[in-house]
């Protein structure tokens, strides 16, 4: 492997064994010994080796007595006075020393001396060397005493090597990446004597310390690791000058810096409440004690021991294992000099002593997939949206215009990335007069045919678009447009890849420990373990994430009912009963509810809704608010009302002259209708997997099929609830939704023959939004019952269905459906005698949209005929298949 530049790290092809000989380079240019180092051949390496043992291995030598010794040190101290030529020699003579000469220069120069006194102090130490010089050391164990030559300066004994190498005990924990704190043996410490210096340099040659003034090149001890000593007082500000095959790498010390974590962060981690996780864990380019770095943070309580490995270092983690911050179980390392773009994983060493490599589960960039890599990221984006965030929080999402047009971004215009979609998105919404979008996927996940619903990375938005700040200029655009931004939020389970959050330590961490409990029985993936503390504070900085950081107006939170209920998809043994012997499961209310306060309290206009299929009860209810069940409600702002969208389809299928026979399935959603805060979700679900389209659902011939739709379609929009409509089903696609291909835009292609059928479609879909917004009854009652009434809800043999919805003033707006492919002139509505006159808004059967276009131009007068229990009627003639709306005059 080619050695990187100098930002990388170690070279992975050359042996730990292949390092050079040490040199002292005090006074010379920092890079000239590493380089020499380099260019050292193996035979003089050999012979250097033999010639001078490893320390670790030497027999002890004899003894100097404390008379000796400091006589010896005041001679060569002496000499330094009076050898002034020796101050003027060159730099690079200091290059010709020889290993044994190299070694003791270094443990005799003096702390604190100018540069011209170092060379000098060098010189005199190369002619007091002997081959036995080694006998002059002090003891191991004798406490070192420093002395003071006759100029002043202090002179500090020789350290013993015993008190600089590493126990082969922390060597081996090291080397098999079980250290639990690295920084105490790496780095630089304070030893009897001075100051001794370790690294761990895997593939490295040779490792100089470079302090100030002073460079002293580390001995290899082997297998990577390095060692040296300065005699200093205190641990000074030093680099190191690490030298591979071909090239010199001059950089900070990881292990000489504390740690970028703070005491209030690991007690909220601690205490599943750090509301900002995302700013405490993960990758983060930044400036610590004054270095450019990036720091890593991550949760991974079971593990032994934890490393990075990335470009930055070959792939192998090997010499940069992170340390443990207390029993919080959060492993922290800042690595100087590396940023943005780099990739990385964390190289975890699980409980029974294996490695496993996984991507950072707080990572805020990924590869493009099937690539699995993290990616180091800076967020540079400038907002520019502060007016509608501003704006958005004065009216609750339930009392304000709320049409949802559903997006898969990869397939609504293929091809286009973030960036390119924020130039068409926008400009086609607005023209349709969506109040929102509702994205689909978002967060990153392996299998593109999973539409995002198995998320690896939760913190990333999907890489295939672009990068986090592409994203980010998205959403921007379409704030400016004057829509919102709903996403996709996929809390309930993850995939069991093994490179993500799969037992991410060795055992099971974000998945509950019981498998009965974890496996998820329908998509053969993982439920979280909403009883862990610092799994809900994961997923409920997860929530905050999104919306603080990205501008998110909305969570659509997936799959909520196979989170509330324990039995959900599993047989009798399959699943054990609560505390209270039922069914619910507990934990995942207690999340759903924290992370909903949290979000509200937090994130002024932002509103979350349900994908919740049963009858819980309060979903949309307060959460300090206790239902009949006895449980405090979810807190969520809307709920997608599954039994209306299955039995307003189910009608809406049937022959129009078998539907008589089941005008229930349309009048039963008001029943509940204001049980809960709801909306109207035609969704993708409904559009794939063998349903087929929207349009293709309706009975009948071509004509029929698309008037039945347009009926739909105005049927739902005047419905209490709010609407939500997958794309392509805004101009009648016929072909089910792929992901693959998209919509059929060539469907509206001026030069298709029947173009105009399906742009009538969406002619009437922008007209449905744009007279739902202006018209106050339509969205500001919707979850009062005083908002609702029925006109006639029983009128099965005619297939009519017509109500009155009013705004806050009681202002009435009259809606009125005709399921059957006949006109019916003349037919008689009951309506209010208060309002004079009645002008018709909006039919679906106007010729503009592709109807019959029979249609009431002048204004409607109530007559004084009792019909439907009321004192006055108007006389209407309905379309065939066709939704008519009338206002006051």
């Amino acid at each position: 492997m080619t050695p990187r530049t100098p930002s990388s790290g170690s070279d992975p092809k050359q042996p730990a064994e292949a390092a050079g000989p040490e040199r002292t380079g005090a006074g010379q240019p920092p890079a000239a010994p590493a380089k020499k180092a380099v260019k050292k051949t193996a035979a003089k390496t050999a012979k250097k080796t033999a010639e001078k043992p490893a320390p670790a291995k030497k027999a002890p030598a004899k003894k100097a007595t404390a008379e000796q010794t400091a006589a010896a040190k005041k001679a060569a101290a002496k000499k330094t006075t009076v050898k002034k030529a020796a101050e003027k020699a060159p730099a690079k003579t200091a290059t010709k020393k020889t290993a044994a000469e190299n070694v003791t220069a270094k443990k005799t120069v003096p702390e604190k001396t100018v540069a011209k006194k170092a060379v000098a102090k060098k010189a005199v130490a190369k002619k007091a060397v002997t081959k036995k010089a080694t006998a002059t050391r002090a003891p191991a164990r004798t406490a070192p005493t420093a002395e003071v030559t006759a100029t002043g300066q202090e002179v500090r004994p020789e350290i013993p090597a015993t008190a600089v190498a590493l126990s082969q005990e922390d060597r081996d924990r090291l080397v098999a990446g079980t250290h639990h704190d690295p920084h105490s043996v790496l780095g630089a410490h304070r030893v009897p004597g001075g100051v001794a210096f370790r690294a761990f340099r895997p593939y490295a040659l040779g490792v100089s310390v470079v302090a100030g003034d002073r460079r002293a090149d580390l001995r290899h001890d082997g297998d990577g690791f390095f060692s040296g000593a300065l005699p200093l007082a205190d641990v000074p500000e030093y680099r190191l000058l690490v030298a591979y095959e071909g090239t010199v790498v001059e950089t900070e010390d990881a292990y000489g810096f504390l740690p970028t974590l703070g005491e209030l962060d690991l007690h909220l981690i601690g205490e599943g409440r750090h509301e900002e996780l995302w700013r405490a864990l993960g990758a983060h380019p930044t400036v610590h004690q004054g270095v450019s770095g990036t720091r890593f943070a991550v949760w991974a309580p079971n593990a032994r021991g934890v490393r990075v490995a990335g470009t930055f270092n070959f792939w192998d983690g090997t010499g940069h294992p992170m340390r443990s911050l207390g029993g919080t179980g959060v492993w922290e390392l800042f690595v100087p000099g590396i940023g943005e773009g780099e990739l990385y994983k964390f190289d975890i060493t699980r409980p029974d002593g294996s490695h496993t490599l996984r991507a950072d589960p707080l990572a805020r960039r990924t590869e493009v997939p099937p690539a699995t890599s993290s990616v180091i990221h800076a967020s540079r984006h400038e907002w520019g949206d502060e007016e509608w965030l501003a704006r958005r929080a004065e009216r609750p999402a339930h009392e304000a215009p709320f049409s949802v047009y559903e997006v898969h971004l990869p397939s609504w215009r293929p091809g286009l990335t973030y960036r390119q979609l924020a130039e068409q998105l926008p400009a086609y919404v607005k023209d349709l007069g969506f109040t929102h979008v509702e994205l689909m996927p978002v967060a990153e996940h392996p299998f593109g045919g999973s539409w995002g619903y198995q998320v690896t990375g939760f913190y990333a938005p999907t890489a295939r678009l672009g990068d986090p700040d592409d994203f980010k200029y998205l959403v921007d655009a379409l704030h400016r447009a004057g829509i919102g931004v709903i996403m996709d939020w996929v809390p309930a389970h993850f995939p069991r890849d093994a490179w993500a959050l799969a037992e991410f330590d060795g055992r099971p961490l974000y998945e509950h420990s019981d498998p009965l409990r974890a496996a998820h029985p329908d998509w053969g993936t993982l439920e979280f373990d909403f009883g862990r503390r610092e799994v809900r504070n994961f997923l409920v900085a997860n929530a905050l994430y999104w919306c603080e950081e990205f501008h998110i107006d909305g969570l659509r939170v997936d799959a909520v009912a196979s989170m509330l209920y324990l039995d959900y998809s599993r047989e009798p043994g399959q699943w054990t009963p609560n505390e209270h012997g039922g069914r619910e499961n507990l934990d995942a209310v207690a999340f759903l509810q924290e992370m909903n306060a949290t979000l509200y309290r937090r994130v002024p206009g932002v509103v979350t809704v349900a994908e919740e299929s049963t009858a819980w009860d309060g979903v949309t209810r307060a959460t300090h608010h206790r239902g009949p069940s006895g449980f405090g409600g979810l807190g969520f702002g809307l709920k997608w009302n599954m039994g209306w969208m299955h039995d307003s389809l189910q009608y809406m299928s049937h022959d129009p002259i078998h539907r008589k026979y089941h005008h229930g399935e349309m009048t039963f959603s008001m029943v509940y209708a204001y049980s809960e805060n709801y909306v109207l979700p035609i969704s993708h679900d409904e559009v794939v997997h063998g349903k087929g389209s929207l349009v293709s659902k309706m009975p009948g011939d071509w004509w029929q099929q698309r008037a039945n739709l347009r009926a739909y379609l105005a049927y739902m929009w005047s419905h209490p609830g709010k609407q939500l409509l997958f794309m392509g089903q805004e101009f009648a696609q016929g072909a089910e939704w792929s992901e693959t291909r998209g919509p059929d835009w060539w469907l509206l292609d001026p030069n298709y023959g029947a173009a105009a059928d399906h742009r009538g479609v969406l002619d009437l879909v922008r007209d449905l939004n744009s007279v739902y917004r202006a018209s106050p009854a339509l969205w500001t009652r919707d979850v009062h019952p005083d908002g609702f009434e029925w006109v006639t809800g029983d009128s099965a043999d005619d297939n009519v269905f017509a109500f009155l919805r009013r705004d806050a003033d009681g202002t009435p707006l009259l809606a009125v459906s005709h399921f059957a492919p006949v006109v019916r002139p003349d037919y008689r509505i009951g309506v209010p005698d208060d309002v004079p006159a009645w002008l018709e808004v909006l039919n679906t059967d106007a010729a503009r949209y592709g109807g019959s276009d029979v249609v009431h131009p002048d204004p409607v007068k109530p007559e004084p005929q009792h019909r439907h229990g009321r004192p006055a009627s108007i006389r209407l003639t309905l379309p065939p298949l066709a939704t008519v709306w009338l206002r006051p005059a």
